[in-house]
């Protein structure tokens, strides 16, 4: 794909950043460094069937200077996050890092070695592994500990350990409270709809090169390997719970509603290491992803991290994470984490303080500045979160979306809005025009707003969308934040190319199978297409033989309910395991284990009125 030169406008902003920022101070580059043992070489991962799955080599242009079509703070992030390798962090403790979006982390016991965050996918954990295992033995994983419920930090669990291995008691699997719920309500409720907008944050569909893909601030990019979950065998519900595994005492924190739903942080008192999960990173985080998500709570962020501070600070030497390199000494943690406090804690009271003067998100979007102390700490600048999203996702969080403007309350979907703010200004040339002034004039938002209006009026204009690109991709070069970047990129790529759809799937049958009969039944009531079902009234039991249980199904009014009860009268009785259910929704109604008594028709008018997801809807087009 052709890439545009850089405009002059941008080159002043990088040069601008470049003088403003404390590019003299390299700890993190000592840090991000130190402890280093060896690299994976070369650094790509394959899939049995042979195709690249990670690939860490193509990053090698981030040892050059930051050129003009990247913003000079980020390339020194994507610098520091590339570099890959297996590393010590204190005797006892290491990491790999680089060989996917997260970190795994290797923690030496007595008989074996426990397993932190197998990153997302079977081939880049068991690659992580086996570097581990060239250069501290041949150690068997007797525990993995999942931080929380997002996918890179559990989806490569099969790399690492078996279902076997854990079913006999040989490997334990510890989690927080509540992980199975979220890690796979998360990937099948919305699924379809985030991994698609995933493709657009983590820049999936670009080749990484100085004018596209660098990296997304917390990572590089996410692998594209095998996904699965292992539930856990353990589960940790209360802070100052104490575990000893294959020798080692650690000290559980819960921190639910920060960066996930179900996460914790946790303590080694004989290596004197704390794990901060996700919640204390080398960046800014998100409050509420790009991808899509629940909006987190940047309060109880903020008083989980001094809880962490005045219980475990005083006794650590070594501050980890499940992204990024570690902070060591306990000076350098106190700042850190306080510093990282301070930051969600900022954003949250400076934003209800603008909210109770009646701004609305947008507006404070613009008004609040960091205090200088934030704004020059490395690991509070906008890689992946970023004050102006992060401000919106606090204003959602206590207001909602709508700003209390009556004008706005009830405005027209984006294209028919789009064909009237074009057709109000003039027509299809004029806007062009407009937004050519502007993008010569360097307003690129403005003009992506008016080539926003243009391409949802007709989107095959081929000027608009060939503009449309060309703004999209300065704001790209622009951006520190690299998520912002990589939507900017891709939203350019497809208006260029077309439609990339979704890269990467979560929604495993791995993933799949840890379901409850409630998720199953609830994900197939967000697939029912109302309309289709409005005139349809019918019921179902659905007997697990391998659960001993029976759910009663009733659809009326395009809405499907569900209900755990045994004896409710029902026009079909189904019988059958739950791995034959999620066959028979994926499509196998003719394979055994599949009993059906009553009405033969009442299974296919119900399958009959489930849609699937659309994994390519458009997202820069309407």
């Amino acid at each position: 794909m052709l890439h545009k030169p850089t405009e002059p406008t941008i080159e002043a902003a990088q040069r601008q950043s470049a003088a403003s920022l404390p590019y003299a101070d390299t700890t993190d580059q000592e840090n991000a460094g130190r402890g280093f043992i060896a690299a994976l070489n070369p650094g790509i991962v394959h899939a049995q069937d042979g195709r690249v799955v990670w690939d860490s080599d193509e990053y090698g242009f981030l040892a050059g200077d930051s050129p003009a079509s990247v913003h000079p703070s980020l390339w020194r992030q994507s610098g520091l996050v590339a570099k890959q390798g297996l590393f010590e962090v204190v005797p006892g403790i290491y990491q790999v890092r680089g060989l996917d979006l997260s970190n795994i982390t290797f923690v030496e016991g007595d008989t074996g070695v426990i397993v932190i965050d197998p990153l997302i996918s079977t081939e880049t954990a068991a690659a992580a592994l086996g570097l581990y295992r060239a250069h501290r033995g041949d150690r068997a994983v007797t525990a993995v500990i999942y931080t929380h419920s997002h996918i890179d930090h559990f989806g490569g669990v099969f790399g690492v350990a078996s279902q076997a291995e854990v079913d006999d008691g040989r490997i334990t699997v510890i989690a927080p409270e509540g992980f199975v719920h979220h890690a796979v309500s998360e990937n099948v409720f919305a699924g379809t709809a985030m991994a698609r907008r995933a493709g657009y944050m983590y820049g999936a569909s670009l080749q990484a090169g100085p004018q596209s893909r660098v990296g997304a601030g917390l990572g590089q990019t996410t692998s594209t390997g095998e996904v699965g979950l292992i539930a856990p065998t353990l589960e940790i519900t209360e802070t100052g719970e104490r575990h000893t595994v294959d020798g080692v005492d650690i000290e559980f924190q819960m921190a639910p509603g920060t960066e996930a739903p179900a996460e914790m942080h946790f303590y080694f008192p004989r290596f004197r290491a704390l794990c901060m999960a996700e919640n204390a990173t080398h960046t800014q985080h998100n409050l509420l992803t790009l991808r899509g998500a629940p909006v987190r709570d940047p309060h109880a962020w903020a008083g989980y991290i001094t809880e962490a501070l005045v219980v475990f600070g005083g006794r650590s030497d070594v501050v980890f994470a499940s992204h990024h390199w570690p902070t060591w000494g306990q000076e350098e943690i106190a700042s850190f984490l306080s510093l990282h406090r301070d930051l969600y804690a900022y954003l949250h009271d400076q934003t209800l303080r603008y909210i109770n003067q009646g701004y609305t998100g947008t507006e404070i979007a613009e008004l609040i500045e960091l205090p200088p102390a934030l704004r020059n700490a490395w690991h509070a600048r906008g890689y992946y979160g970023s004050v102006s999203h992060n401000v919106k996702a606090v204003y959602q969080r206590y207001m909602g979306w709508f700003d209390g403007n009556p004008g706005r309350l009830w405005p027209h979907p984006p294209a028919e809005l789009a064909a009237r703010y074009v057709r109000a200004m003039g027509g299809l040339d004029r806007v062009l025009d407009a937004a050519r002034t502007a993008f010569h004039d360097g307003d690129y938002r403005w003009a992506a707003t008016l080539l926003d209006h243009a391409v949802f009026t007709d989107p095959d204009h081929p000027q608009a969308r060939e503009l449309y690109a060309d703004t999209l991709e300065q704001l790209g070069y622009g951006a520190e934040n690299g998520t912002w970047r990589n939507f900017f990129l891709s939203g350019a790529a497809e208006l260029r190319t077309g439609n990339f759809g979704t890269p990467s799937v979560a929604s495993s049958s791995a993933v799949l199978a840890q379901l409850t009969p409630e998720q199953l039944f609830e994900s197939l009531a967000i697939s029912v297409d109302g309309p289709a079902a409005w005139d349809l009234e019918l019921s179902v039991n659905v007997v697990f033989t391998d659960l001993d249980t029976v759910h009663h199904l009733s659809l009326r009014n395009g809405v499907l309910i569900h209900r755990e009860v045994a004896g409710e009268p029902a026009d079909t009785d189904i019988r059958l395991s739950k791995p034959r259910l999620l066959a028979m929704l994926g499509g196998d109604t003719s394979s055994p284990g599949l009993e059906i008594t009553g009405s033969e028709a009442v299974l296919p008018a119900l399958l009959n009125v489930l849609t699937a997801g659309n994994p390519a809807f458009n997202i820069v087009t309407p």
